[in-house]
């Protein structure tokens, strides 16, 4: 999987390239997020710590990184910065300029949000000494002192004051004469109709007031009923002497409405003519927030600030996970000063994957303008992209093997690398036949490090870490193993290959030795063999001028080895410096020539294996490069005997026969089969 990484920032007009949301899921750049949303006061600083994405431009990233340590400082130091909510902002952010009408409840968030303003202005300006970068973000803020005073004077607690204007100083004071005389009126009733009464209460039905009357006594009060109780026992009566009251009082409750939807319709024009300060500094807010946010985190993760380089280069003391807590043991990583290729070996649960996931959540973090969890003085390099191959990545829907899953992001990583690209790869030549997964393994390791690409991998195989050990630009490393206790240490030891502790923890488990003792019989005999078919099958150098010979196609063979008692006589070596004239024959061997040893002719400056013995006119049968030639015994010399290439008894058909014809032979032993035949090659 592959990460082209973003940047969000606002004052980036660099080209923005698309992220690979898998590779950040796999990664865990998605809990970062979370964390630092969680340490969001407002909806603004929560939103972008959740649409926060890795940057590509190393000046941009090392500011981020400054200010985010300067906000950190201020934490640490046990600062509480007044950041303010922005309670019911959104709503005034998105409706300002629409038409919309503003209500009491939306001018209170916003005075508000007014008063934070200026709390944090100010306190901002007192730290301006100690926080230069933190402190420019709120002197660039609006304080608009005018609309705030406006806002404050004419709504208090949600309600509108009387002295938001005059009209509505004069409507509420005659409210206040008709609620007084309808107060008075029904003290009066309410003692004239005590006995009647359903209860000493005087209740309101469809806003207007009205006496619990017994229903036998209806006819004694005046006016009319608007309810009835559920048991029909009490009516509900609005006296007639009230109605008149009740009428002026709906009518100036009404002029009252109409003037506080004037005043609010002011304040609201007010307010718009000041969408561009209040945008201004909600924005500020947010993004103040979000850095506190960040710095909060910081200093719960214990993050520092890094240098960062474009240049490949890391090193890091001390590093932990951000998601694995306390109980990680830190890692020292360092990559981009003599190597750029890491091969991680070691056992199973032994930290290698989380190794891996260290770094590329760091460095994601880092060019996100995080603080990460690291010693300090460390060093980080800043990467375009970020390739990731960590799982096995299959889906029931497309039923992909592991393997191919492997291949599949393999391609997509070659297609992209360049020397700006992190490769993190888990478990090389996984999931398949590990003599070519390994070969495979190895030409994409060889193919990224052309490439310029920095790579780090863990693999089991120890044919990738010989091949790091001994190529340029490569580097082993190993997880520590503790193998008393059984426990992997999780430390990682650069410049040291690892092994998997497979007999380690089968013995402690419990397995029984003699099993241990075969298994290391088996992959020892099994190690032999595949040496001496190596010698066997060695190709001929097209470029160091080496001297090698490919696998030889075999004669029939009925007999048995003999050994020459003579066996202990040294052979002479050929190298490739070692050229005789064509005319000038091999000097006579010291004993004769036996099947299986490795001669030299000079006249045809190639190697190749005895095949035949020798013959009543001294003549040689020689496999090269898969040929049978006859050649006579005085221009041959031996280069390693028979003796010291295989062991004793060993059977050489493996190595002169092909493996077709040894088939044939052994089904031939066991039965007659019609028409089956072995073909040999041609005598030359």
């Amino acid at each position: 999987m592959n990460i082209n990484i973003n940047n969000n920032d606002a004052s980036m007009t660099a080209n923005i390239k698309s992220s690979n949301e898998q590779t950040l899921t796999t990664l865990g750049f998605h809990h970062i997020q979370k964390n630092i949303a969680d340490c969001a006061l407002s909806y603004l600083g929560k939103r972008y710590a959740k649409e926060l994405k890795p940057m590509t431009d190393v000046h941009l990233i090392q500011m981020r990184l400054d200010e985010t340590a300067e906000a950190t400082a201020l934490v640490r130091f046990g600062a509480s910065v007044p950041i303010p909510s922005l309670e019911g902002m959104e709503t005034i952010i998105n409706l300002l300029g629409t038409g919309y009408l503003f209500s009491e409840r939306d001018f209170s968030h916003l005075a508000q949000f007014l008063h934070s303003c200026t709390q944090l202005m100010k306190y901002m300006e007192s730290k301006s000494g100690i926080a230069p970068i933190v402190s420019r973000y709120a002197s660039s803020m609006m304080l608009m002192e005018s609309l705030r005073s406006e806002i404050e004077r004419c709504i208090h607690s949600g309600r509108i004051q009387d002295q938001a204007s005059k009209e509505l100083v004069r409507i509420r004071k005659k409210i206040n004469v008709n609620e007084e005389r309808m107060k008075r009126k029904l003290d009066s009733m309410v003692s004239k109709h005590r006995s009647i009464m359903q209860e000493q209460v005087v209740s309101q039905r469809n806003g207007k007031t009205v006496l619990p009357i017994k229903k036998e006594f209806r006819k004694q009060v005046k006016g009319s009923v608007l309810d009835e109780s559920g048991s029909g026992q009490t009516v509900y009566i609005e006296p007639a002497e009230l109605s008149g009251l009740q009428m002026e009082l709906s009518s100036l409750q009404a002029e009252e409405s109409r003037e506080e939807m004037k005043i609010l319709g002011d304040l609201t024009s007010l307010a718009e003519s000041y969408s561009r300060e209040i945008a201004l500094n909600t924005e500020t807010v947010g993004v103040l927030d979000f850095l506190f946010a960040k710095a909060k985190y910081a200093a719960a993760i214990d993050g520092r600030s890094v240098r960062v380089n474009s240049n490949g280069k890391v090193k890091l003391q001390r590093a932990r996970h951000p998601l694995m807590g306390p109980s990680m043991v830190p890692l020292d990583f360092s990559i981009g000063y003599t190597y750029s290729s890491l091969i991680i070996t070691g056992p199973n649960t032994g930290g290698k994957t989380v190794a891996l996931k260290t770094l590329g959540l760091l460095t994601l973090m880092m060019q996100s303008g995080l603080l990460v969890p690291v010693d300090e003085r460390g060093e980080m390099a800043v990467y375009e992209q970020i390739a990731v191959d960590i799982g096995d990545g299959q889906s029931l829907e497309q039923a992909l093997s592991t393997f191919s899953a492997h291949i599949r992001n393999m391609i997509t990583i070659l297609k992209q690398a360049n020397p700006s690209t992190l490769v993190l790869i888990d478990e090389m030549a996984s999931g398949t036949d590990p003599g070519e997964g390994v070969g495979l393994s190895i030409a994409m390791l060889e193919e990224l490090h052309h490439r310029g690409a920095t790579v780090v991998a863990t693999t089991h195989f120890g044919e990738i870490k010989h091949f790091a050990s001994a190529t340029s630009g490569f580097e082993n490393a190993r997880m520590e193993f503790d193998t008393v206790s059984l426990q992997p240490l999780y430390r990682l030891r650069i410049g040291e290959a690892g092994e998997s502790y497979a007999y380690s923890i089968a013995l402690k488990l419990g397995m029984p030795e003699h099993i241990i003792d075969r298994s290391k019989s088996v992959v020892g005999e099994a190690l032999t063999k595949n040496k001496m078919q190596d010698v066997a099958e060695e190709p001929q150098s097209q470029t160091d001028g080496e001297l090698h010979t490919t696998v030889p196609v075999s004669m029939e063979h009925n007999g048995s080895i003999e050994h020459d008692a003579h066996k202990s006589v040294p052979s002479e070596t050929i190298s490739s410096n070692d050229r005789s004239p064509v005319s000038d024959p091999a000097p006579a061997p010291i004993r004769a020539f036996r099947k299986g040893d490795r001669v030299y002719a000079a006249y045809l400056d190639q190697a190749g294996i005895v095949s035949e013995e020798e013959d009543n006119h001294g003549q040689i049968g020689v496999m090269i490069r898969g040929r049978k030639l006859k050649i006579h015994k005085k221009r041959l010399r031996l280069h390693i005997s028979a003796d010291e290439l295989y062991p004793d008894n060993y059977d050489l058909d493996i190595v002169l026969e092909s493996k077709e014809n040894r088939k044939k032979r052994k089904l031939m032993g066991r039965k007659h089969v019609e028409g089956l035949q072995i073909e040999l090659p041609p005598e030359e």
